[in-house]
């Protein structure tokens, strides 16, 4: 890791910025001059005509983001968040959030990936990759100063932080992304102003006396808010996004934080979306203007908009790979925080992210489902997995531990009452299913009542760790 990331990265605060809904309100709202929006949408796109595009917008191409929501298809993109000419180090995503869009069941899940994630950063043409934090991927494309080297396609252009950076999040996640969206500190703010702030509502109250301010130093006497729903600007939104030592525990965690920084963007979305917001169209341009990146055209931005304007709150799901689940702090030195996947080689992340959506089928038989570990290799492999699953829509119970098990298997408690959700269980964990036979000794002595238990085998366990084989 170069010294200057390695330095920065050690010490500074999270950055958690979205503007995605912002982006498509000030695209597709009117009353606005249209020499002023193609300018913007230039600036904001790169595109030189974009409203020749709109008019195409009746045939959108195969395999484009419109064409996937018409034909209901998965969308995934990639939201950055960057420090900005604000920070010494301007291109690190410390925000790193990946959306997926379901059209067949109308839903969205948004996962944070950790910031300090340790990758390989494939970039350069006469070198190996590099092992980097991975958000130091669009950094590595967009800071030409403090690299060199780099492929043609991430040396040139205004995409080519992007285009790395969905390279290097496809490797973490074996999702291929439709498309990236990035804006740094001072448009989140602006934006945020621009429409008057946002309403949140917080789980509980948040107090941080290490909250930075703008000369290396903290704000005097902290940052504080309340539990409950509150109106803030965006100096505060940008607080709620970038604390990370609050004197709560829960709010200083790693889910802490990427939950804030989502609450923020569910937020922003509702705000952007509202009949007061379209008067504020040209505060929002000059927001956007010098501080926004999205490879999307204005078909793809249109078709989005006119989708997520339809989703209800509840159709947006919210999860984080933290070191209570997916990934461990175990790999940290004293020279930097870092956190590594538990399988090396990213299996178990692709089977995660490939499963974000579970059936709506499953999802409303709402069978209680519980994880007990009988492998022998790690002994939080139940709490781990049991808080991966939660954020899906299963209704996990609080795990437990049970004799040690080879196999892993699904053993069902109710009589068959929810076949969904135990064929499920079975494709997910490749296990066998089992009926626990009246009168015989059971292997889960605490089962809940009438419903689902995984009990995981140390062929799991293996699995979990990258140990067994592909």
């Amino acid at each position: 890791m170069s010294e200057a990331i390695a330095t920065e990265q050690s010490s500074r605060p999270r950055k958690r910025v979205v503007l995605a809904a912002a982006l498509a309100l000030v695209i597709l709202a009117g009353g606005f001059a249209a020499y002023r929006a193609q300018g913007f949408l230039h600036s904001v796109t790169g595109f030189s005509n974009p409203f020749q595009e709109a008019q195409e917008a009746f045939r959108p191409a195969p395999g484009s983001i419109a064409w996937k929501l018409n034909h209901k298809e998965q969308v995934n993109l990639l939201l950055l968040g960057y420090g900005g000419a604000e920070n010494d180090a301007p291109w690190l995503t410390d925000s790193m959030v990946v959306v997926s869009l379901d059209p067949a069941s109308g839903r969205v899940m948004q996962v944070s990936i950790p910031r300090d994630l340790q990758v390989k950063i494939d970039a350069f043409a006469n070198a190996p990759p590099v092992t980097e934090k991975v958000n130091a991927a669009y950094s590595v494309a967009m800071d030409t100063q403090g690299w060199s080297g780099q492929k043609s396609q991430f040396r040139t252009g205004k995409d080519r932080g992007g285009r790395l950076a969905e390279q290097t999040v496809t490797a973490v996640t074996g999702l291929k992304f439709d498309g990236y969206l990035a804006a740094d500190f001072k448009a989140f703010r602006d934006v945020v102003d621009a429409m008057g702030g946002i309403e949140v509502c917080l789980d509980g109250p948040l107090d941080d006396y290490q909250y930075p301010d703008y000369h290396n130093g903290y704000v005097k006497g902290g940052i504080h808010f309340q539990k409950g729903c509150q109106h803030i600007n965006g100096e505060q939104a940008l607080q709620l996004a970038r604390s990370r030592h609050a004197k709560q525990p829960a709010e200083a965690s790693d889910f802490g934080r990427s939950r804030r920084q989502q609450l923020l963007l569910s937020a922003i979305r509702k705000q952007a979306m509202s009949v007061n917001a379209l008067t504020k169209v040209p505060q929002l341009m000059d927001a956007l203007q010098k501080d926004f990146s999205t490879d999307l055209d204005l078909n793809n931005l249109r078709a989005l908009q006119a989708w997520t304007s339809k989703l209800r709150d509840n159709a947006i799901g919210h999860a984080a790979i933290t070191v209570d689940d997916l990934v461990s702090d175990q790999c940290s030195s004293p020279a930097a925080y870092l956190v590594c996947p538990l399988d090396p080689s990213w299996r178990m992340m692709h089977q995660y992210f490939a499963n974000l959506f579970v059936a709506p089928s499953v999802v409303t038989e709402k069978a209680p489902v519980q994880i007990a570990n009988g492998s022998r290799s790690l002994a939080e492999l139940g709490d781990r997995v049991s808080l991966s699953l939660k954020p899906l829509g299963l209704q996990v119970q609080p795990p437990q531990r049970v004799r040690s098990a080879t196999a892993t298997a699904v053993y069902d408690y109710s009589g068959g009452r929810y076949p969904e959700t135990t064929r499920w269980l079975q494709q997910y964990f490749s296990a066998t299913v089992v009926q626990p036979v009246a009168g015989q000794p059971s292997p889960t002595p605490q089962p809940p009542a009438g419903g689902l238990v995984v009990v995981l085998g140390h062929d799991y366990a293996l699995r979990w760790l990258g140990q067994a084989n592909a």
